[in-house]
């Protein structure tokens, strides 16, 4: 990682710096914590009058140099031996005579006496303006502190980084973005300071622990301190005796350490003297340590037993009711003996705060007993880390060792899922369903199985007949709850059942104010963003996904990826394309290599923002695998896949093909009784020129929601050809939130009027789908002609984008099904339209890049 560090995150504070030090000015002081930038933002500041002529003089306090008078001058000034006045007016001689002159001070708080004053008479005198950087939390000289306390220089106080202006200095050292968790975690570890940022990042890239995936740079391994930061930290730690060392080493280990607990186990002098040496501080209640980063030190430095008993000390001190999982951690790190019950109630815990990876940790611990119940909640943590075969292996164990058929019912709808959502095996599936049915047991848990399995592939009419009935009934767990209500959510979405849709978030815990306590919530939240996106509702979508991504955000595990997949769903929803791109690709980035069921979902998702954005290129591998095959558990969604590759097609300039993808969405729709999905299909047939077919069946459905009345309208317009009529109903597709649908009518309603000769609305009717575009971050075929109208026929026009992009004229006829005549006769009539011969003349008149 050899980029240079840009200077990020300090616009104002640059300004103010270089304001102060211009012709006339006095300077100003820079002071903050060790680390943060100081020096760096002086150097920065220093370049302009460096670059108009001035001279710029370093001067630097330093330990080693402050016994020794004007110590940090030298090298700078020639000063002769003689007393303390003479020197130091020689010195101000000197620095008088070097005009124009700026003078910088580093590490003034280091200066010695000599230097101290040379530095206040120069400011007193106004001979030269200075910058002055100094650390806070540090004694310094009186004639230094006096320049600020005396208004001889104003004061500027450099805080940290916050966690956007950390984002995007990585971002631009690395030369791409960075995935959200990684941001955050380099923050919180660094927090905020640029030079343990460079360290921490420049070591994580060495070592291979932090690169791309997908184009999204992200910590791809768990991180180690590198040699290069431990000596850093270590110089600033400093020494420690030893009961100080014990106090440090406690809280980075347990962190954060109730003061009371610490004080038991170490005490009160040693904890003041921690504190006051700026490596623990407390707020009377608890201990933490002062820096992330000084744990990552403490903890790599120390020796194992002695680790295991430190967390022995404090595991004992620890309660395990109301929350186990800081007893159960340290307890399984120490050396205390294991404790069974223990891990099984923080492995439970830890499932229900979507903590994958610790509850697979406690429970695997738990289950070394062979307790069933450990071991069955083992299984349910691997199958959600994909681990799906590792998972079948002990529930098949588990089936043939069940020591009742209450206990075998269960295990086998454990399998039944793990086969259908990990392992990818319906057909097995259904036969660990049947097996737990035929035991007679867990009636209710087999009867929402059965649902969510139904919904799954498709079935809705057993989930319409018996699903409310079951969602109404006293369900035995949150699990069944979850599970009735994914089924119910994903029949009332495509069905359009507004009231199912409201009640089953309610019984599967996904509400205003709580969100389901287990891992199937995510694919609730999905759905119940699917139901509130097909009927014309996004702000309700969007609330449902908020939720989710706020209990997620900061989790290790595919929990966090699966919240930024149903808030990107939630963002598509809103026609807000950009804004869906920044989740779903960070991600993508997680979740492409992995075997994770939700891969499929966010596949399908970003393919449909990236067509809708225009960017055919990067669409066109995911657009790939959806054609080779899906998820068996996502057979419901399948009009979301051809509606992707709709919009891929479009992106292309395919429009013919694009029409055709979203035709066969919404007769496939039909045929699966799932009207609420055949409406976007029509809806984007619409959007893609196709208002013709779309009219009849959109006026059917007109009456089943929101979406579906402003599609009809939408159709009759076009068909009308009232240029007036589609601008309000641009308006109408906004209120309803749908921004993509109301750029493209107010770019249909553009391109008619300038067919009908009306220059002036066509031109108000291009800026406002231009501003809708802008908005929504889509760049779809309708906005392509309203941005770059053409003297063409829509099927001249395709025709040029096809060869554009480089399609040969075979290729085109077998893309449109039409004679390679046929499409020689189009390009030769666009040719001669827009004055050019050849196609790369072609290229630049159509737009394609």
């Amino acid at each position: 990682m050899e980029r240079p560090w840009p200077l990020t995150g300090r616009d104002d504070e640059l300004r103010r710096v270089a304001a102060a030090i211009r012709p006339g000015g006095a300077g100003i002081v820079v002071a903050g914590p060790a680390g943060v930038g100081k020096t760096r933002l002086a150097r920065e500041a220093l370049a302009g009058p460096r670059g108009r002529g001035t001279t710029v003089l370093w001067a630097h306090g330093s330990a080693a140099a402050r016994p020794y008078p004007l110590g940090a001058f030298a090298g700078v000034l020639d000063i002769p031996s003689g007393d303390a006045a003479e020197t130091i007016g020689r010195a101000l001689e000197q620095l008088a005579q070097r005009q124009p002159l700026v003078l910088a001070v580093d590490d003034a708080h280091l200066l010695d006496e000599h230097s101290a004053i040379v530095l206040h008479r120069l400011v007193v005198r106004r001979l030269a303006p200075v910058v002055v950087t100094l650390r806070t939390g540090e004694p310094a000289p009186d004639t230094v502190t006096s320049l600020w306390k005396d208004d001889h220089l104003p004061r500027l106080d450099l805080t940290p980084l916050d966690v956007s202006e950390t984002s995007g200095l990585v971002a631009r050292v690395l030369g791409g973005p960075v995935d959200s968790a990684s941001a955050q975690r380099l923050w919180a570890l660094t927090e905020g300071s640029p030079l343990f940022l460079r360290h921490l990042l420049a070591g994580e890239v060495a070592a291979g622990r932090f690169g791309p995936t997908t184009g999204i740079w992200r910590w791809t391994r768990e991180f180690a301190i590198s040699p290069e930061l431990t000596d850093l930290l270590e110089r600033e730690i400093g020494a420690l005796p030893a009961g100080v060392q014990d106090v440090v080493d406690m809280v980075a280990l347990a962190e954060p350490v109730t003061v009371p607990t610490l004080c038991a186990l170490t005490s009160p002098a040693d904890i003041e003297q921690a504190e006051g040496r700026g490596l623990v501080r407390t707020d009377g209640l608890v201990a933490r340590l002062a820096h992330p980063l000084y744990g990552e030190v403490r903890r790599s430095v120390m020796g194992t037993l002695r680790a295991r008993r430190l967390r022995a000390q404090v595991a004992q001190t620890l309660d395990a009711e109301p929350d186990p999982i800081p007893r159960a951690v340290l307890t399984l790190d120490s050396d205390l003996p294991p404790d069974p019950a223990l891990f099984l109630a923080a492995a439970e815990a830890a499932t229900r705060m979507y903590d994958l990876p610790l509850a697979e940790r406690l429970a695997r611990a738990a289950a070394s007993t062979g307790d069933p119940g450990a071991r069955l909640v083992h299984a349910a943590a691997l199958s959600w880390l994909s681990r799906g075969q590792e998972a079948d292996t002990i529930l098949t164990e588990l089936v043939g060792s069940a020591p009742d058929p209450g206990t075998c019912a269960m295990v086998e709808l454990h399998r039944a899922g793990n086969l259908l959502w990990t392992i990818a095996s319906p057909t097995e599936a259904r036969r660990a369903l049947a097996a737990a049915e035929a035991t007679g047991e867990a009636v209710l848990h087999v009867a929402t199985m059965s649902l969510a399995l139904a919904a799954a592939v498709g079935d809705l009419t057993p989930v319409l007949d018996r699903g409310p009935a079951l969602l109404r009934t006293d369900l035995p767990d949150d699990l069944a709850r979850i599970l009735v209500a994914s089924a119910v959510s994903a029949a009332a979405a495509v069905t359009g059942e507004r009231g199912l849709l409201d009640e089953a978030a309610v019984v599967g815990g996904l509400a205003v104010d709580r969100v389901p306590t287990g891992i199937p919530g995510f694919g609730l939240a999905d759905l119940q963003v699917l139901g509130h996106r097909l009927a014309g509702e996004p702000d309700v979508a969007e609330a449902r996904a908020r939720l989710m991504r706020a209990a997620s955000a900061d989790l290790p595990g595919p929990a966090r990826l699966m919240g930024l997949v149903v808030v990107g769903h939630a963002a598509l929803a809103a026609g807000r394309v950009g804004d869906a791109l920044v989740s779903l690709r960070e991600a993508w980035a997680g979740l492409a290599e992995s075997g994770h069921e939700f891969r499929f979902r966010c596949r399908t998702l970003l393919a449909t923002a990236l067509g809708q954005a225009g960017l055919a290129d990067q669409a066109a591998p995911l657009l790939a695998e959806i054609a080779a095959g899906q998820h068996p558990a996502y057979q419901l969604l399948l009009p979301d896949d051809l509606l992707a590759r709709a919009w891929g097609a479009a992106a292309e300039g395919a429009t013919t093909e694009a029409l055709g993808h979203a035709v066969a969405a919404a007769d496939l729709a039909r045929e699966s009784g799932e009207p609420a999905y055949e409406v976007l299909a029509w809806q984007t047939a619409v959007q893609l020129g196709g208002a013709p077919a779309a009219l009849p069946r959109l006026t059917d459905l007109s009456g089943r929601s929101p979406r579906a009345a402003v599609a009809r309208d939408h159709a009759r317009a076009w068909v009308d050809g009232d240029g007036d009529r589609l601008l309000d109903i641009a308006d109408a597709w906004a209120r309803l939130g749908d921004l993509v649908a109301a750029g493209d009518a107010a770019a249909q309603a553009a391109d008619l009027h300038r067919r009908r000769g009306r220059q002036g609305s066509a031109l108000s009717a291009a800026a406002l789908a231009e501003r809708l575009a802008v908005r929504s971050g889509a760049c779809t075929p309708a906005l392509a002609v309203a941005a770059r109208p053409l003297p063409l026929t829509a099927r001249e026009r395709e025709i040029a984008v096809l060869a554009a992009r480089g399609l040969s004229n075979k290729e085109i006829a077998e893309h449109l099904t039409v004679s390679v005549r046929t499409v020689e006769g189009h390009l030769y009539r666009a040719g001669r339209k827009l004055g050019v011969s050849d196609r790369a003349a072609m290229t630049d008149i159509v737009g394609v890049e």
